[in-house]
């Protein structure tokens, strides 16, 4: 699972192999967190409230990055890393 970014402890990876509808997982410590990449919309886990507020700002940036991201692990492709928030 490649690290796509990392910024303020936050790591963002994107599975090759994975299930639709296209979203990335966050990690936080030991909370995790798989977020949509079209709507940002939670699927499953969860993270702290800032640590999640970070996320969002963060996927809504790179918004079409993620997806170029998502498509290039669909066909397995190397994925370039994406700038981190600051």
């Amino acid at each position: 699972m490649p690290k796509l970014s990392e910024f303020y402890g936050i790591a963002v990876y994107l599975y090759f192999v994975e299930h639709a509808p296209p979203h990335f997982h966050a990690w936080y410590g030991a909370s995790e967190a798989h977020v949509r990449i079209d709507t940002l919309d939670l699927l499953r886990g969860g993270l702290p409230r800032r640590a999640m507020a970070l996320v969002l700002e963060w996927a809504a940036l790179h918004r079409a990055e993620l997806l170029d991201a998502w498509e290039r692990a669909r066909n397995r492709l190397p994925l370039a890393a994406i700038r981190p928030l600051e």
